[in-house]
């Protein structure tokens, strides 16, 4: 079963995919389930887990919480994380028996050797981050016996399934007895990352103009 465990919705400030037709996308791209991560809320994640009606398709719903050593995603989460400061972030996300992700390591983080011992996962590939730091995080985790996951870090709907998690379990199952393997397919950083910054330019003019 592949799953890509890192997708944002329009939800997020920067993107614009809407929860139905990432299901349709995700479903046609042979995918098994996917993480609904918007920037800081639950609320595309939870909009695409009422959506889906298919048994043999999985929404899990997360987050991208912004911390002072940069973003952390968390999956099987019900409630938004309110923290942001990192340690409280990781409390919050393990009393709800969530998992912890160290999400695209080396893009933003400065030294992830100081926190990577108290997450539950590292982002070893993203389909969004450089070839250089995602050979770095997966070196970081084998260094410090960590899981890994993978994800496309999806915006745009062309780069859904870039990142694939393989499990031959269920995927929380997989995921906490570090039971998976990763597909990979990288997307052109520099792109992708121009698209994204014009559409957060989009999204605050035509709120500006209907404020």
């Amino acid at each position: 079963m592949k799953f890509d465990l890192h997708v944002h919705s329009m939800y997020s400030h920067d993107s614009i995919l809407s929860p139905e037709k990432i299901i349709k996308c995700a479903k046609k791209k042979g995918l098994s389930g996917i993480a609904v991560t918007d920037h800081n809320t639950i609320r595309g994640g939870l909009a695409a887990s009422k959506i889906n009606c298919d048994r043999d398709f999985n929404v899990i719903v997360g987050e991208e919480i912004k911390t002072e050593f940069g973003d952390i995603v968390a999956l099987f989460v019900n409630k938004e994380i309110k923290a942001r400061k990192f340690e409280e972030v990781i409390d919050e996300i393990s009393e709800q028996g969530g998992m912890s992700v160290l999400a695209h390591p080396f893009r933003h983080f400065k030294t992830p050797e100081i926190i990577i011992n108290k997450v539950d996962l590292v982002e070893g590939f993203n389909a969004r981050s450089k070839a250089e730091n995602n050979l770095r995080a997966l070196q970081i985790a084998k260094i410090h016996n960590k899981s890994v996951c993978a994800g496309s870090d999806a915006h745009f709907y062309f780069e859904l399934g870039r990142g694939r998690t393989i499990a031959n379990q269920e995927i929380e199952a997989a995921l906490r007895k570090g039971n998976c393997a990763i597909e990979v397919e990288e997307s052109n950083y520099y792109f992708v990352h121009g698209l994204s910054v014009s559409i957060e330019k989009i999204k605050s003019l035509v709120k500006m103009a209907k404020s």
